[in-house]
């Protein structure tokens, strides 16, 4: 299992670095840069505050796919 994620677009669509949102949302860089590269499943408090920094919903920036690639939304 696999959860995808776009959060790198929409940071530069904020046009933040890490750092600054990593700040606006109470974690780390590291931690930004983790979740950006799918090593890191953030918690549903932080994946909820990552969506209203951005003024969308959880599933605007993360899709849970399963362990052979399918998109379970279907």
């Amino acid at each position: 299992m696999a959860l995808k994620n776009c959060l790198k677009k929409h940071r530069a669509q904020l046009g933040v670095n890490q750092q600054e949102l990593g700040a606006l949302v109470h974690v780390s860089r590291q931690t930004i840069s983790l979740i950006e590269r799918g090593d890191y499943s953030p918690s549903v408090a932080l994946a909820l505050r990552l969506a209203g920094v951005f003024g969308v919903k959880v599933e605007d920036i993360f899709e849970y796919v399963d362990e052979e690639g399918d998109d379970t939304n279907e």
